[in-house]
């Protein structure tokens, strides 16, 4: 976790101000974006070492598309993100009557994806394709061919779509195709027809990225899910998840905001399907409170001798191992090729002096000349020998990365993700020049509960690209700047649910998907981009956050033979099931899709307030459920109704913990839904 998300917070003042200033590139006197330019004023080609102008190619190496919109109409094709090349031609493509999803060679993926495929056609179009496998498709099917020969025109993730007669979709891999289908969707949503003619579609960034730290808070699998699917729907392929793994090597770090292994599986899961990149984090070796809180042993101290519980102790040997035996259990389930260990903001707050230990540590081990940066340094790169010797690679964050690590510097295969500039840090420029990955992941492109959100519209006028990061405009694009991101911070748990997050959500994924494909822009207005994305709507197969199985209105909660009621009629009372009451509670649907219950006899509303709160966040499992005085905009005030087996569980909007009663006086508390289950109640209408 980083309190940049806190800083959305408590420290945006300059990080707005310097937004504007420094993520803005240099424009004419009309508002235009300029050109790289020579010193004699002519636009700068990109060229190699030797000063030989370098042949467009895309992130991963593979040929430029034409960029071009050519032919009939030449206007850009209302999908997103838009197709890096269009060849439009006369007429348009139509199902015809029995079309068939043909499927020519395919591997098993290709195969399961095609049945998938047919489904949303069924939801887009309300026409229902058989998939069937043949050489050659008829005038109106739509033909899906895998082609391993075309990957040095097309990569991993590009295609060919060919739009006449029938439609033909041609991907090198299993991935390509898929995102052909993907455009196809989106072609035929409106009366099932598409424009005739022809694209080669190949990515400009090969990550191009949504990142979510689930991390103190739990954020639910559903929304996951959602979110997966969106990200798909518009070629998005990193998903980055900074999330805690209930674990059995160290069950005192076993405490709520967690996942369970099984949940991890399930995300690992869905991303598969979706042919989404996870990215797991555990931060370290700074904002570790989520594991050293029951650790006080491996937390740095200062001088005077003061623990911090968010700050693990580089020093200490056990400290690695401690670390890394996190990472190997997390691994086991996680199981993709990169780990992110954070590296950001170990001293936010602070600074080296006032540990005098770490330079202790560091001179004893490097040296005269060694610094506390040096220490750290070789903290980041020992972890990444031992994810490397797992054959996997290791990301950090940038901010960390000042330059006064003068005698360890950092291994050159470790990604940098660079969301902070200015100070002292390294510029991106500068990494990029060490030959290292690169991504930007910009303080711009951040969404943070209760602060700062990105300002998508500004960004889309601007024309923003991921040449633009914090502090630096680069002119030219290096191959080894992978792509960009937008990212999702918990900084004030309780200020928005997640249903909120994902409303919010929905105009930044369709940008940075826009910004990081690289197709030529849909409108030349912000209004007309939003239009188009509205237009499109969700994904196909996306359930709704709309949850709401009960009308607004009165009812009882009735568990057996025992109502849910108040113990008393002052705010703060506690609830419990009992026997003999009949209390009622007036159900209200809120507009992110949860529910309000107001007591009908004391006109006050259930609240999950008690217990301990991390980024302000009630999530103590077994803490008492109260009701408090109503306030529509407080979020521990929401609830989410589930149907199961004829009954319905509650889940509060902000912990996602469960309502469930304890003990033989049946008082309502949270709980942990993997280790209680939750109370399964009947909504009895009142009059």
């Amino acid at each position: 976790m980083k309190v940049r998300r806190r800083r959305g917070v408590a420290g945006a003042v300059c990080a707005v101000t310097a937004l504007a200033v420094a993520l803005l590139p240099a424009t004419t006197a009309a508002g235009v974006p300029e050109p790289a330019t020579t010193a004699a004023g002519v636009p700068e080609p990109a060229t190699t070492a030797a000063g030989v102008p370098e042949p467009a190619t895309t992130a991963a190496g593979v040929p430029e598309p034409g960029a071009v919109m050519t032919g009939v109409t030449a206007e850009v094709p209302q999908v997103l993100p838009t197709p890096r090349e269009w060849r439009a031609e006369p007429g348009r493509f139509g199902l015809a009557p029995g079309a068939r999803i043909v499927l020519g060679h395919a591997d098993a993926t290709t195969a399961a994806d095609a049945r998938r495929f047919a489904g949303e056609l069924r939801e887009v179009t309300g026409r229902n394709l058989a998939v069937v496998t043949a050489r050659t498709g008829r005038p109106g099917d739509i033909v899906l061919r895998q082609d391993a020969t075309a990957e040095g025109d097309l990569g991993d993730e590009g295609y060919r779509l060919r739009s006449g007669d029938r439609l033909t979709v041609t991907g090198a891999t299993s991935t390509g195709v898929f995102y052909g289908t993907r455009t196809v969707l989106q072609f035929l949503r409106a009366d099932g027809t598409a424009p005739a003619g022809a694209t080669r579609d190949v990515p400009e960034y090969r990550e191009r990225g949504v990142g979510v730290c689930a991390c103190y808070i739990h954020i639910s699998l559903d929304w996951f899910e959602r979110l997966m699917r969106d990200m798909a729907h518009h070629k998005l392929n990193q998903l980055w998840i900074e999330a805690k793994v209930k674990s059995d090597v160290d069950p005192e770090s076993a405490f709520w905001g967690y996942y369970t292994k099984d949940e991890v599986r399930r995300l690992v899961a869905m991303a598969e399907r979706h042919h989404i990149e996870l990215i797991p984090e555990i931060n370290s070796p700074g904002h570790m409170d989520p594991y050293l809180e029951n650790h006080p042993e491996l937390q740095l101290k200062d001088k005077n001798g003061k623990a911090s519980p968010s700050r693990l102790d580089i020093t200490r040997p056990e400290a690695f191992t401690y670390y890394t035996s996190l990472v190997d259990e997390a691994l086991e389930v996680w199981d993709t090729k990169a780990w992110h260990m954070g590296a950001d903001e170990y001293m936010i707050g602070s600074a080296y002096p006032d540990f005098p230990q770490l330079q202790d540590y560091a001179t004893e081990k490097f040296g005269a000349g060694a610094t506390p940066d040096d220490a750290f340094a070789d903290f980041v790169n020992r972890v990444g020998e031992h994810v490397r010797a797992d054959g996997r690679t290791l990301r950090v964050w940038n901010d960390g990365l000042l330059g006064r690590n003068t005698v360890v510097p950092l291994d050159r295969d470790i990604a940098v993700e660079h969301w902070l500039g200015g100070g002292s840090t390294q510029k991106p420029s500068a990494l990029l020049a060490e030959g290292r990955p690169v991504m930007n992941s910009a303080y711009a492109l951040y969404l943070v509960r209760g602060g700062f959100t990105m300002n998508t519209r500004q960004l889309y006028d601007s024309g923003w690209t991921p040449l633009r990061f914090e502090g630096e405009t680069l002119t030219t694009r290096p191959a080894n700047l992978t792509g960009a991101k937008i990212s999702l911070w918990p900084d004030n748990g309780a200020a928005e649910t997640e249903n909120e997050v994902e409303a919010k959500a929905f105009m930044p994924l369709r940008f940075i998907a826009q910004a990081t494909w690289g197709g030529p822009r849909p409108s030349t207005s912000y209004e007309g981009f939003e239009s188009l994305a509205r237009s499109i709507g969700h994904a196909p197969g996306r359930s709704d956050t709309d949850r709401t199985p009960l009308p607004d209105g009165t009812y009882s909660l009735v568990a057996g033979d025992r109502h849910l009621g108040p113990t008393a009629d002052a705010p703060g009372a506690t609830v419990a099931f009992t026997s003999g009451d009949t209390s009622a509670w007036e159900t209200t649907a809120t507009p992110d899709g949860y529910y309000t219950l107001r007591s009908a006899r004391t006109g006050l509303c259930l609240d999950a307030n008690r217990g301990k709160r991390y980024l302000g966040a009630p999530l103590e499992p077994g803490a008492e459920l109260t009701q408090e005085t109503c306030d529509a905009d407080k979020r521990t005030q929401r609830w989410q109704l589930t149907p199961r087996g004829g009954a319905l569980t509650l889940t509060n909007a902000v912990s996602q913990l469960v309502l469930a009663a304890d003990g033989a006086d049946g008082t309502a508390v949270q709980a942990a839904p993997d280790t209680t289950a939750p109370t399964r109640v009947r909504a009895v209408p009142r009059d």
